[in-house]
């Protein structure tokens, strides 16, 4: 111990039980410390620079500072970031070195409680960093590097790092990380039994994995609870050993009651979260676990963490990912019980396992986007895109690019590169809605995609294959198209591989309830009105409604119901219903079978809402649900005149 004469002041080592070097600190000298022989005060420690930091009296106050050390200075905690005042039984923290300054020897606090040799263990060495993980070294601290090389198996210890930080990557969940990690501790540390430990609520671990060198041993015993206890109060990684082999060999929490010589205790965090604990013990007699162990040890229970915290996310992303599809896959479902409905759902069932193309036919409002879905939804694609494209929304001229994409520069407009929807699409489905609105040219190239050709962006050259699936659907008689020229007959053929046909809802009425039932739940959900549900006069008024409109009219009513009404009870009143029929005659009347083609219904009802609108086309679009481009043509096929 130095000489404290003419000592103003001193630095005290701390240790684990107890007191051990005394520095002196003279007024008017500069003390450094560090891991050089030049400085006032050497410190053994790998973790310290070679001038770590220093002490100094100025106007009568002792203060400590900081040189710019690799792993800095930290006094009661808190690492220094410029000079900072000492008072009496402060501790400064320097690499591992504990030191506590004091004015006088009589201020020193009370020796530690000798609480771990009654246990029956004796802490050997903390460690809160280690030797692998230290950030590459900086100008002025070459002696790091030089220290580094110089450890006999730091080239050994690295390759088996490298190669377990590998083997973890490839966990693909957390029992196979747990189990990884532990065969590469054991592969590397002479310990003869091995626990990963999982943190609970409060302080309580679970044995997530362990595992005995001697493969017979199937069984495992939680060691000194004592150490467990100090690793997750002080967040430090510990190497213990038994103290207890004769006078406390019946010691309650004695590792030597296992037949342990030694014990290793490492917290498993990310960040600043403590997820686990790392138990290595040893049992060979012969042999124990060292301070270079417990630096592996460290090292990977800190790449454990870190893997523990990726995995958890990615499976936190994963619940949250199926959540969003399962929310989607409901509002995607078909409602209903009715023969029509369940034929629908069978037809799903068949078709979506393969690649066929599927066209899908009904009148407008009827849900053909939502059996796009369910065919989506039900097949091998469903982690895929679905990718939806109204082919009656997009001038021609706009349709190609937004289906195949295009390149800058390749019309008016193209200020950069746009990826198109069957792009987008890859290795999903793309749903074309109302197709018979394409035009021939764009008909061209969509039939030459599903044959399998490549194509090309729009100014692009470059050939592009996809592997999309090609979901269809129109409210038009395609075959009255075909003979008029206006759709291809080959792509035509190579759309109907399978064709589903989506009745209206006024031939399914016995789904009319459950409908307005979902969608009153759905619209109370989401405004958070108190409506309980439909009187029977309401539900009677709606089930003998024609829905010209479908299944969408049939939605509209009842958000406009929920948001206008103010009982906690729908009654008929509450219900406003379109007053356009079919065929000009009443609702009840329109039950009534009439030898009509699909094309005479649409254009007599297309007539009759241009009359009912004075010929406001923007209206009697809104009304019958479709673009106004699409009622422009309509209105041209079917040579309609005020």
């Amino acid at each position: 111990m130095t000489s404290s004469t003419a000592a103003a002041a001193y630095l005290v080592v701390r240790r684990e039980d107890g007191f051990g070097d005394v520095f002196p600190l003279t007024a008017g000298h500069r003390h450094t410390m560090g891991r050089a022989n030049t400085n006032r005060i050497v410190l053994k420690d790998d973790l310290c620079s070679r001038e770590h930091a220093e002490v100094y009296q100025e106007s009568g106050r002792w203060y400590v500072r900081d040189l710019n050390s690799l792993n800095g200075t930290r006094v009661n905690g808190k690492t220094l970031e410029r000079e900072r005042e000492l008072t009496p039984c402060d501790e400064v923290h320097a690499g591992r070195a504990h030191l506590v300054f004091v004015e006088n020897l009589t201020q020193l606090p009370d020796l530690p409680s000798p609480q771990a040799a009654t246990e029956g263990v004796a802490i050997k060495k903390r460690l809160r960093q280690t030797r692998f993980l230290v950030p590459p070294a900086t100008e002025g601290a070459p002696e790091q590097r030089t220290q580094l090389a110089e450890h006999h198996n730091l080239g050994q210890d690295l390759a088996l790092l490298y190669r377990l930080a590998l083997e973890m990557g490839s966990a693909s969940t957390y029992a196979d990380l747990t189990r990884v990690v532990l065969d590469g501790l054991l592969d590397a540390i002479p310990a003869d039994v091995g626990a990963i430990l999982t943190l609970k609520e409060g302080r309580d671990v679970e044995v997530t994995t362990h595992r005995h060198r001697d493969q017979r041993v199937k069984t495992y015993h939680k060691v000194s609870q004592y150490v467990s206890n100090e690793v997750l109060s002080s967040r430090e990684a510990i190497l213990a050993e038994d103290v207890a082999r004769d006078k406390y060999l019946r010691g309650r929490d004695s590792i030597s009651d296992l037949g342990a010589t030694s014990l290793i205790c490492a917290p498993v965090m990310f960040g600043n979260e403590m997820l686990g604990l790392i138990h290595l013990y040893c049992t060979d007699p012969m042999r124990s676990l060292d301070p270079e162990d417990l630096e592996f040890a460290v090292a990977v229970a800190k790449q454990l963490g870190t893997a523990t915290h990726q995995l958890r996310r990615q499976a936190s992303l994963s619940a949250e990912n199926r959540s969003l599809r399962d929310q989607l896959k409901v509002e995607s479902e078909l409602v209903g019980t009715s023969p029509a409905i369940q034929a629908i759902e069978n037809q799903i069932g068949r078709v979506a396992s393969t690649n066929a193309t599927v066209l899908i036919r009904g009148e407008s409002g009827t849900g053909k986007e939502l059996v796009a879905r369910a065919i989506h939804y039900s097949s091998m694609r469903k982690e895929g895109p679905f990718v939806c494209l109204n082919c009656a929304a997009l001038a021609e001229t706009l349709l190609e690019s937004e289906l195949f994409g295009h390149e800058k520069g390749a019309f008016t407009g193209a200020t950069e590169r746009m990826v198109g929807k069957f792009e987008a699409a890859n290795h999903g489905t793309i749903f074309l809605d109302e197709i018979g609105e394409m035009n021939l040219g764009t008909q061209a190239k969509l039939l030459r995609v599903l044959e399998g050709h490549p194509f090309e962006r729009v100014g692009g050259h470059t050939p592009i294959r996809v592997d999309v699936r090609v979901v269809s659907a129109t409210n038009q008689p395609l075959e009255q198209n075909l003979q008029a020229g206006a759709f291809r007959r080959d792509l035509f053929f190579r759309l109907q591989v399978v064709e589903i046909r989506v009745p209206p809802l006024r031939d399914r009425r016995t789904d009319i309830a459950l409908l307005a039932e979902h969608f009153l739940k759905r619209f109370v959900r989401e405004t958070g009105r108190k409506i309980k549900g439909f009187t029977p006069s309401a539900m009677a008024k709606m089930e003998e409604y024609h829905w010209p409109g479908n299944v969408r009219e049939l939605r509209n009513v009842v958000e406009r119901t929920v948001a206008l009404g103010g009982g906690t009870m729908i009654d008929a009143a509450d219900i406003w219903l379109s007053s356009i029929d079919l065929d000009g005659t009443s609702p009840q009347e329109a039950n009534v079978y009439q030898p009509l083609s699909m094309d005479a219904i649409e254009k007599q009802h297309i007539l009759r809402t241009l009359q009912h609108t004075d010929w406001n086309k923007s209206q009697a679009a809104t009304i019958l649900n479709i673009e106004r481009s699409t009622l422009d043509r309509k209105i041209k096929a079917y040579d309609l005149k005020r």
